[in-house]
């Protein structure tokens, strides 16, 4: 071997071993659920006719307006009541929209492929929805009234707004009267829009066509409303490390809700506002080891009083198979909006940040009336030195860092990927703890208690790996045991995960499980759980105001189940079996105490620039 081989092999190593020795650990469930204890669950496979025996229910999407889920599947959306939902699922009435087109297409192409999937599916206001569908390779869209689903008005073109094809993604959000949308433009595939329309007082507005430097190949995976803004994450293939090869980046995009577009001259019809930048998730030490693929983000969050956004994150493609999870907060992600630019001066140097003399008045990126851009009242009138600079630099220098720049939870030593993700902020009887449902490509949801209490610091456990999938009701096609979306449901009490072919609702706890067995209960530090005098380990509810005990920092009970209440009222009776059959189940011996995982604290709020 020579001796530059023998240094860069040196080099590996120690990255190696410096990564490892920070690396945190796997935890391992304090109590595992295995598929024979969901198969009671209720679950639900779509109509009862030819093509769903067939192919399933081929779900798209799902969303949760009051007391209703609407979920979007194949030729179909169906309203399901949650407060009916407990023992079975059954849709109280459903859309059926099926393609017009149907043998033509299917002349050329897979039959299969033709159907009209709902990729689509947005409140647009308390009294209506918009629902998108492929409809054979020829997207429409259309208006539903949310409590009849009668359609409102005609259909309308479905083009940037729902993608041609049902693997390829999509998102939308609806605000300000405008529907914007995140997906591919064309047939091929190759015009990845953030697209804008029908605003009865703002234009079409899109991202600049086939500009790499805008968006190169992105995935998109949600949008949200904060502020004057209308936020995107998605991931892409980045530009910075191009001599890697193709390298997976995770993003949040940002555009202004007032952007009319530019100048005749410059960025006509198109955003004025777009900006982006990368989203770091990422285990620190000596070498980061980087979570960079976005699978799955939820909706905005309230984490330490702060509004947050938290999210699933995978690993590149030919790297190990790993997971984590990273919450952002939002004024962290507006700093680095408010930051320095990126360029590359040549194709062959490295990407810098731009000097801050170079940057243009006002601020790229600002919206018109605000900030630097107040005296402007319409971006049309931004100058043209604003918007050619834009149009050229929209990436952000500066990564966003997550919260407490370490991942909240991390997988790296199952086979499996986490691909899907819910969050209760607020879990507990005091609203004071933080549970992450995550759903893997396995079948599999994990449990995960992570967060801060008012006066202390909860360390991250993983209360349960459940194992929900079942190929007896869902097993159509063989990518059936991948998670595809999960849905909270607190006021019920319940969990509704997503699979290719049906739904299942598991509900948040399994209390009842600990029967009798005090310190099972107290030892489970599942937040949803409490010991009630009555001498049973039950499900919280709003109705328990007092006479319950809880002990999630473990403050008391290290998890030996010593006081099963026996037939003759005797306790504390270590060798009973009901004590070794919880210990089995719990993972709660003596010796078996959870690893440490990663401490949350809550930082100090930084002062943002002025745009």
């Amino acid at each position: 071997m020579s001796h530059v081989h023998f240094a860069v092999v040196l080099l590996l190593v120690r990255c190696l071993l410096s990564v490892a020795l920070v690396f945190p650990k796997d935890l391992s469930p304090l109590r595992s659920v295995d598929a024979a204890s969901t198969k009671s669950y209720p679950w639900f496979r779509g109509l009862t006719d030819d093509d769903s025996a067939h192919l399933g229910l081929d779900f798209q999407k799902m969303i949760r307006l009051n007391q209703t889920l609407f979920v979007a599947a194949r030729d179909h959306v169906y309203a399901i009541d949650l407060r009916r939902a407990k023992d079975m699922i059954s849709p109280d009435r459903y859309i059926t929209w099926k393609t017009q087109d149907m043998d033509n297409c299917a002349m050329r192409g897979k039959q299969e492929e033709c159907y009209n999937y709902i990729k689509v599916l947005v409140p647009k206001n308390d009294q209506t929805f918009i629902a998108c569908g492929t409809n054979s390779f020829n997207p429409m869209c259309r208006n539903y009234k949310i409590k009849t689903l009668e359609q409102e008005g005609e259909e309308f073109n479905g083009q940037a707004r729902c993608p041609f094809d049902a693997k390829q993604a999509s998102v939308a959000l609806f605000a300000d009267g405008n529907l914007y949308s995140a997906t591919v433009a064309d047939f091929q595939a190759s015009d990845a829009v953030i697209y804008r329309s029908l605003g009865e007082k703002s234009p079409v507005l899109r991202t600049v066509k086939y500009d790499s430097k805008w968006l190169r190949e992105p995935h998109f995976i949600h949008a949200v409303e904060y502020g004057n803004y209308a936020y995107f994450f998605f991931r892409e293939i980045s530009m910075e490390y191009t001599t890697l090869g193709k390298v997976t980046f995770s993003r949040v995009a940002r555009v202004c809700k007032n952007d009319m577009g530019g100048s005749p001259r410059v960025l006509e019809k198109y955003w004025t506002s777009f900006l982006k930048a990368r989203l770091n998730c990422s285990v620190p030490g000596d070498s980061f080891f980087y979570f960079d693929v976005l699978q799955s983000m939820s909706n905005i969050l309230t984490v330490n009083g702060r509004p947050a956004v938290v999210g699933v994150f995978g690993t590149q493609a030919n790297s190990i198979t790993g997971s984590g999870v990273c919450a952002f907060y939002m004024e962290d992600i507006e700093r680095v909006f408010n930051g320095k630019y990126k360029e590359q001066k040549t194709t062959e140097s490295a990407w810098t940040p731009i000097l801050e003399e170079k940057v243009p008045t006002p601020r790229p990126g600002c919206c018109a009336g605000f900030g630097s851009a107040a005296s402007y009242k319409t971006s049309n009138e931004l100058p043209d030195e604003t918007l050619s600079f834009i149009k050229s630099f929209p990436l952000l220098d500066e990564a966003v860092p997550s919260i407490t720049e370490t991942p909240w939870f991390t997988k790296t030593t199952s086979r499996y990927k986490v691909t899907q993700i819910a969050a209760d902020t607020s879990a507990g009887p005091y609203g004071n703890y933080t549970v992450l449902f995550l759903g893997s490509d396995d079948g599999k949801v994990l449990k995960v208690l992570s967060g801060t209490t008012e006066n202390s610091t909860v360390e991250t456990l993983l209360l349960e790996e459940i194992n929900v999938y079942s190929y007896d009701r869902c097993g159509v096609k063989m990518e059936d045991g991948r998670i595809l979306g999960l849905q909270l449901d607190r006021e019920n009490h319940a969990l509704f995960v997503a699979f290719s072919s049906c739904i299942i609702r598991v509900p948040l706890s399994r209390c009842d499980a600990y029967g009798t067995c005090r310190r099972s209960c107290l030892a489970s530090r599942d937040p949803y759980c409490v010991w009630l005098k009555s001498g049973t380990c039950a499900s919280y509810r709003g109705d328990i105001r007092a006479g319950f005990e809880q002990d999630i920092e473990q403050a008391k009970h290290r998890g030996n189940c010593q006081d099963v209440v026996t037939a003759s009222g005797n306790t504390d009776r270590e060798g009973d079996s009901a004590y070794a059959m919880n210990a089995i189940q719990t993972g709660a011996d003596l010796g078996d105490r959870p690893p440490l995982g990663i401490l949350l604290a809550t930082l100090p709020i930084k002062s943002l620039p002025s745009c």
